[in-house]
């Protein structure tokens, strides 16, 4: 699994993180005032492709925390948050959404969305 490997290998602070529910979730956007939560799942293709792009966002865009949490299995957030399509990016400031981008994108192309959005 692509993204359970990327937990594995990180030793550096910046890397992305993978949460496995709703409480990690809540301590995730808690402790991170500027931050990103990927909604994925393993056996999507896209999401797959996604993992190092955020990989390496996590390591170039200071101030930006990110993590991945896997759809299945997080129903409560996914409901919560109306997550129909993965991969879909939702942006956080100080706990609430600000921003949010479904499907999967180029780096540049979500370096110019993170830049839309004030943090």
């Amino acid at each position: 699994m692509c993204l359970k490997a990327n937990v594995e290998h990180s030793n550096q602070e910046k890397d992305v993180k993978t949460l496995a529910n709703k409480a990690e979730f809540e301590q995730f956007l808690a402790q991170n005032p500027f931050a990103l939560v990927d909604f994925s799942a393993t056996w999507c293709g896209p999401c797959r492709t996604l993992a190092p792009i955020l990989e390496e966002l996590s390591k170039t865009e200071s101030g930006l925390a990110i993590a991945t949490i896997d759809i299945e299995g997080n129903t409560e957030l996914t409901t919560q948050f109306g997550i129909q399509a993965v991969p879909s990016m939702l942006l956080f400031r100080s706990g609430a959404l600000v921003n949010r981008k479904i499907g999967l994108a180029s780096i540049d192309k979500i370096r110019v969305w993170l830049k839309e959005t004030p943090r």
